[in-house]
C-alpha cells in the first residue's frame, strides 16, 4: 500500500508539475498573429504585408517538426520583409494552431490546410518554402494545388522514406491514450532537461545563435497535446513518404533544395538528392559543413534560391560559393 501511495504522489506532482510549467510556457511565450478558422478549426499565422517596393510574389513558409512559426519568422524577416507577402504558419497542432481531424496527422491534410489559410489571408499563389518535415507539406501542396503553387524552396528537406524507425518516445507518445498519458507525465520535464542540447544538435556543427531559444520558443512543442501531435506527424511520415515520393516526378515548378552534407537529422543523399532526381528541373545547392539550419547559417542562399525562383537573374552556383565560404569561415571563428 506504501508503494502504490508513493507511486500515485509521484504521478500526482508529475501532472501537477505539467499544467504549471505549460501555463507558464504559454505565459512567457504567447500566440502573436491571427487565429483564423479554416473549416471546423482554427490556424494560426503572421501575415507581413509587402511594401510598395515589393519584388517577389507572396512567401508562405512551413516549419518543421517540433517548431513553430516563429522559426522561420525570425530566420527571414529582417532580409525580407517588404519585398513580398510573407505568409507564416503554425501547422495545424503546433504552435497556436488547433489540430483539426485525423488527415493533419499526414502532410497532405496539412497542405490542404494551409491551401484554405492562404484564402483565407487573401493570397492566390505563392512560393512555398519548407524547412525539414515542413518540406513534405511543401512538395504536397505543389502536388495537391498547384494552382496555388508559385515555386518550391526546400531547405534541408525531409521527404523520402528512410530506413530504421524513429526515436522510442515518439513511438510512445503517437500510440493512442497511453501517448497521451506519457505526455502528460514526462515529455514537459525531461524535455526542458534536454532542450538546450536538442536545439545546438539541430544546428550542429554550426553554432546555434545566442538569441535562437529566446525568438523561437521551442519548448511549445513540449506541452502535452502539441508533443502527441507533433509524435503522430512523425510517426505517420515515412509511410506517408512511401506512397507519395513516386509522385514527385508530376510537380511541374520551379525548385530549388539547399542542403548540408554534415546534416545528422535527416539524411541527404535520401531526401535531398531523392528531390533532386525526382522534380524535373530541379536545382540542387549543396553546402559542405551546413548541417540541418539552412534557413539560419546559410539565410542568403536561400534568399537567393526564392529570387531565383521568382525569375530573377540571379547566378545560383554564385550564391551557393559565397554561403560556402561564409559556412567555413564561421566553422574556423568557432573553433
Amino acid at each position: 500500500m506504501l508503494i502504490i501511495l508513493l507511486l500515485l504522489i509521484v504521478i500526482g506532482l508529475l501532472l501537477a508539475f505539467t499544467r504549471w510549467k505549460t501555463s507558464v510556457i504559454e505565459r512567457d511565450a504567447p500566440g502573436i498573429g491571427e487565429l483564423i478558422d479554416v473549416g471546423g478549426f482554427r490556424m494560426n499565422s503572421v501575415l507581413l504585408p509587402a511594401g510598395p517596393a515589393a519584388d517577389l510574389p507572396p512567401i508562405l513558409f512551413i516549419h518543421g517538426a517540433s517548431g513553430n512559426l516563429r522559426d522561420q519568422l525570425f530566420a527571414f524577416r529582417g532580409a525580407l520583409q517588404g519585398r513580398a507577402d510573407l505568409l507564416f504558419v503554425d501547422r495545424p497542432g503546433h504552435g497556436y494552431s488547433e489540430r483539426g481531424g485525423p488527415e493533419n496527422g499526414f502532410p497532405d491534410g496539412q497542405a490542404d490546410a494551409i491551401a484554405r489559410l492562404m484564402g483565407k489571408r487573401g493570397i492566390d499563389k505563392a512560393i512555398i518554402a519548407g524547412h525539414s518535415f515542413g518540406a513534405a507539406i511543401a512538395a504536397s501542396f505543389a502536388l495537391k494545388h498547384p494552382d496555388k503553387t508559385l515555386g518550391l524552396l526546400f531547405l534541408a528537406p525531409a521527404t523520402h522514406p528512410w530506413p530504421g524507425g524513429i526515436a522510442w518516445y515518439y513511438r510512445i507518445a503517437s500510440t493512442p491514450w497511453l501517448g497521451s498519458l506519457f505526455a502528460r507525465l514526462f515529455s514537459l520535464p525531461a524535455g526542458l532537461a534536454m532542450l538546450d542540447a536538442a536545439t545546438n544538435a539541430v544546428f550542429a556543427p554550426n553554432p546555434r545563435p545566442a538569441d535562437y531559444d529566446e525568438n523561437t520558443a521551442p519548448q511549445l512543442v513540449l506541452r502535452p497535446k502539441t508533443f502527441v501531435y507533433n509524435a503522430i506527424d512523425i510517426a505517420n511520415l515515412n509511410i506517408y513518404a512511401a506512397r507519395t515520393a513516386p509522385l514527385y516526378g508530376d510537380i511541374r515548378t520551379p525548385a530549388v533544395i539547399v542542403t548540408g552534407d554534415r546534416d545528422d537529422i535527416v539524411a541527404v543523399e535520401i531526401h535531398s538528392h531523392g528531390l533532386a532526381v525526382s522534380i524535373p528541373g530541379a536545382k540542387l545547392l549543396t553546402v559542405h559543413g551546413l548541417g540541418h539550419k539552412p534557413d539560419y547559417v546559410t539565410t542568403g542562399l536561400a534568399i537567393a534560391a526564392l529570387e531565383w525562383i521568382a525569375g530573377h537573374p540571379v547566378d545560383l552556383a554564385a550564391a551557393r560559393a559565397e554561403a560556402q565560404q561564409e559556412v567555413l569561415s564561421a566553422t574556423s571563428i568557432c573553433r
